[in-house]
């Protein structure tokens, strides 16, 4: 953080107080792999039964 003119300057993680991971990204994937084969299974499943 710096002090330029009157006002303050500082990098985009000085200003979220955090390091951007690319972990979100790979947690939103699973996920969302994970809820489509789920909800596959539960439609899938009872409709081979029904026969």
């Amino acid at each position: 953080m710096k002090v330029v003119d009157n006002h303050v300057e500082m990098s985009d993680e000085e200003a979220s107080s955090a390091v951007k991971g690319h972990g979100v990204r790979y947690v939103l994937a699973i996920s969302l792999i994970l809820t489509i084969l789920l909800m596959s299974a539960v439609w899938i499943i009872p409709a081979l039964l029904d026969r």
